[in-house]
């Protein structure tokens, strides 16, 4: 099949699939002589739609490689596999509890607020126009572990 009808089939952009081939995550296709079209089989679809369901997830593109390569490895136990997804699961728990606190951060910011003032009276401005007792308040983010950071 051609580029087209395997995004097609995955519901993705031809880009998507350009772009996992840029970055190994999807084997280059056979090229046909003639017309130089690439060519995709069911070994390319089954993997463009591991790889998107491992991104509906959340996984990065080394956790996915990771899993990749677990794969690959037929015959050996499924502990890699089963690290990766409780790493990946741990750093989900940690955004949450972020989340929680951006939550919990963003409701106390919102309560300084008075509907119907002007501007100048603001009190979210005048909150995050302190800078001391804005930092003060902000909890800062774990950056350890990159969410997703595009749609592919």
């Amino acid at each position: 099949m051609k580029i087209g009808e395997l995004a097609r089939q995955a519901n993705c952009p031809v880009e998507t699939v350009r772009y996992y081939e840029k970055e190994g995550l999807l084997h280059l296709p056979l090229r046909d002589s003639a017309n130089n079209y690439r060519h995709y089989d069911s070994s390319h679809l089954e993997r463009l739609l591991f790889i998107r369901r491992c991104r509906a997830l959340d996984m990065t593109h080394d956790e996915i490689r990771g899993l990749l390569q677990a794969l690959s490895r037929n015959d050996e136990d499924c502990s890699q596999i089963d690290d990766i997804v409780n790493e990946h699961l741990h750093h989900v728990q940690q955004r949450i509890q972020e989340l929680l606190a951006l939550e919990h951060q963003l409701k106390t910011l919102s309560d300084h607020c008075g509907s119907g003032r002007p501007v100048s009276e603001c009190g979210i401005v005048h909150t995050l126009t302190r800078p001391r007792e804005s930092e003060d308040t902000l909890i800062p983010l774990n950056q350890e572990h990159p969410g997703g950071v595009h749609r592919h």
